[in-house]
């Protein structure tokens, strides 16, 4: 088959229908060989496996589960949230932990709005592996280390690919803030430094609930403190399942004071538009 004249290559474009590859979306999510225990087939909205060096974006619904998991050890999931309604409110991650006072984020921890508001609670951690404080890696880090950063290179940086994830909703470079890394941590030594402390290994996962419409939008690529000198990043399982909204009778609606305020920020917000 030559693709030398356009119905050549409109023959080979037509004869790989069906075909598969490691990194891609499985369409109908329901098609998806092995949905997470207890959670019918037909209850998934997005199934993907995401490249190393790769992003990938999506509207999530109120109640929806977002897994994410390290199939081989060397995933590392930058993320970013923004309200669908609005999207000039997003993640704040520098809220996300002074609020919560807790630089290490787990099982239970809120993921905070800039307007004080929960996008997403951490509802499972078989990871254990976060990272709140240094945010994807950059352009200029990357062409430092790596000798490129475009998006198109063999080494894109976290920040570019947040730019094109979002470029598909309309929104531009000005709306990429700091992102949360999950699945690789770090922690903060005594003299104040950073200390990289990498993954859970292979199959480590984490599950978020989303708490009002957001766009979601997560870049595949290596922490920007990962000490190996070469561009290490492996593929990125995404599983997302329709589940039902919560309310003030959830234990994390209670879990804290702080939280309880920005449950009740949401809940406002969220009946104002008439959703609640």
């Amino acid at each position: 088959m030559t693709t030398a004249t356009t119905y050549g290559a409109r023959e080979h474009a037509r004869a790989q229908e069906g075909a598969t590859a490691e990194a891609m979306p499985v369409l109908p999510a329901s098609a998806w060989p092995s949905p997470p225990e207890d959670v019918a087939p037909e209850s998934l909205v997005w199934a993907e496996t995401v490249a190393g060096g790769g992003y990938t974006h999506k509207v999530l619904a109120r109640g929806t589960h977002l897994r994410l998991t390290d199939p081989r050890g060397d995933a590392c999931a930058n993320l970013l949230l923004h309200n669908a309604f609005e999207p000039i409110e997003r993640l704040n991650v520098n809220d996300t932990v002074k609020v919560q006072w807790n630089a290490y984020l787990g099982s239970g921890d809120l993921l905070l709005s800039d307007q004080a508001r929960v996008l997403a609670a951490i509802v499972a951690d078989a990871s254990g592996a976060h990272d709140a404080l240094c945010s994807a890696s950059t352009l200029a880090g990357n062409t430092a280390r790596y000798g490129a950063g475009e998006p198109h290179s063999d080494s894109p940086a976290g920040r570019e690919l947040f730019k094109l994830a979002l470029a598909k909703h309309g929104l531009g470079p000005r709306d990429v803030p700091p992102s949360l890394a999950l699945l690789k941590g770090i922690r903060v030594a005594g003299d104040g430094g950073l200390e990289f402390t990498g993954g859970a290994g292979a199959g480590a996962s984490v599950t978020l609930r989303v708490e009002m419409p957001v766009i979601v939008s997560i870049a595949n690529t290596p922490h920007p403190l990962d000490p190996r000198p070469d561009y290490t990043a492996s593929t990125l399982e995404v599983l997302a399942w329709r589940g039902a909204p919560t309310g003030p009778d959830d234990a994390l609606w209670t879990r804290t004071p702080e939280g309880r305020r920005a449950f009740a920020n949401t809940a406002d917000y969220l009946t104002a538009r008439g959703i609640a």
